[in-house]
């Protein structure tokens, strides 16, 4: 099991390049079941979830080359449908590729996908759709059995604006004969790139970041090279390490506009935030002050950055509310800092945070992906040592956190 070894209290100074989103590449990767042609992927982050998904493509048929932050794929040779139970099971986003496989081979079996523990993340939206494509889905154990003479048009109504069912969507109906309504869309920025990319490749889809997206079938898609998005996530990461350690820092090669609801919340804690079109610079105030967040689908505040700036809070003046309305386990990372002392009382799907918290580091542990960069945040302001185990969950998510890290000034190692 692998820990981070952090002393706390260390100011910061300098500038960090963002590394390509982990949650557009994901989708993004799964566009090369589409094309039988060489594609070539840019800013792609050396992640182990990207690492998951890469070994899922080559266990289907694809030659996968991977070199430093560039990926090209060739799927002309998929010569399977089925991806196994222990390849599924490893993170939630192995999903994404049963709609581009329906879509070429109008056939594929999987399991539930794996992923964080932060509460039910059913794929039922996704059946329903699949199914309303003409889709017929059985079931055999754990085994999920997809089968279709041919992908229907159709108009899908999704309950929520799941980004995952969304993604599936688009990926499912590119080669649809006719038009295809997905009402109730999620809007992230990373639908927007998944779009972008597969309209490169030449497919026909309008209604990025609205809530509804159609997509005009095409009969194939041609080569292309593209670059990932920077990751959102990663930049408000970053954000909150200046802002608990009361330092100055550079946010590099990121977009600032898919940040909007988070930098409100940001200068709402007294922050002076000046952006460019790549850059956020960031100047904490001396006292944080306390705000609320109310997690919402895109453009509100994200879920992920949730356990994150609930770090934050623990230092700023005053009491914060935090209402989390996506996952109703996103709240477990705050037993953890609990044992740093945070004041922390959570009722149901709301914490309410008594900032002032003299946090001291201690041995805490990782329970998702999220929660463990908020642990790892907490660190850098606690007084003392904090050790953070169980970073295999970070590991899933974020590029050389520690070495991005350590670059500006941070004390944090790896332990083995």
């Amino acid at each position: 099991m692998l820990s981070y070894i952090i002393r706390g209290e260390k100011s910061l100074k300098g500038s960090v390049k963002i590394s390509g989103s982990k949650n557009a590449t994901l989708p993004i990767l799964a566009t090369a079941i589409l094309n039988p042609n060489e594609i070539k992927f840019y800013n792609v982050p050396n992640i182990e979830d990207i690492k998951v998904t890469i070994k899922i493509l080559r266990y289907l048929g694809c030659k996968v080359i991977q070199k430093n932050n560039c990926v090209i794929i060739n799927s002309k040779n998929i010569n399977k449908t089925e991806i196994p139970v222990d390849m599924m099971c490893k993170c939630r986003s192995t999903v994404i590729l049963v709609g581009a496989m329906l879509a070429r081979f109008k056939k594929v079996t999987f399991s539930n996908p794996g992923g964080c523990n932060i509460g039910k993340r059913p794929i039922d939206m996704h059946i329903k759709a699949f199914e309303r494509m003409g889709v017929k889905i059985n079931r055999d154990g754990d085994r999920i059995i997809c089968n279709a003479n041919k992908i229907k048009a159709s108009k899908i109504n999704l309950d929520f604006p799941s980004v995952g069912a969304t993604e599936n969507c688009i990926l499912a109906s590119v080669f649809s004969a006719g038009i295809t309504h997905i009402c109730n869309s999620a809007k992230e920025p990373e639908i927007v790139d998944l779009i972008r990319c597969l309209n490169k490749m030449g497919a026909k889809i309008y209604g990025a970041g609205t809530s509804t997206i159609t997509i005009f079938g095409v009969k194939k898609l041609h080569r292309i090279e593209y670059t990932i998005m920077p990751d959102r996530i990663e930049t408000g990461t970053f954000l909150c390490a200046g802002i608990i350690t009361k330092s100055s820092i550079e946010i590099d090669s990121t977009n600032p506009q898919d940040l909007f609801d988070m930098l409100i919340k940001i200068k709402e804690m007294g922050c002076k935030v000046w952006i460019k079109p790549r850059t956020i610079f960031i100047k904490p105030p001396k006292n944080i002050k306390s705000v609320n967040i109310f997690t919402k689908p895109y453009p509100g505040f994200p879920t992920d950055m949730q356990p994150i700036i609930g770090s934050v809070l623990t230092k700023a003046n005053g009491n914060s509310k935090i209402k989390e309305n996506i996952f109703e386990r996103r709240f477990d990372y705050c037993n953890e800092l609990k044992k740093m002392k945070a004041n922390i009382v959570v009722n149901k799907n709301t914490a309410t945070i008594k900032g002032n918290s003299n946090i001291t580091g201690t041995r805490v542990r990782c329970t998702d992906l999220r929660a463990g960069a908020a642990l790892v945040i907490a660190g850098l302001g606690a007084k003392g040592t904090t050790v953070v185990t169980n970073i295999e969950h970070i590991l899933r998510g974020y590029e050389n956190l520690d070495k991005k890290l350590a670059s500006l000034g941070a004390n944090i190692i790896i332990k083995r």
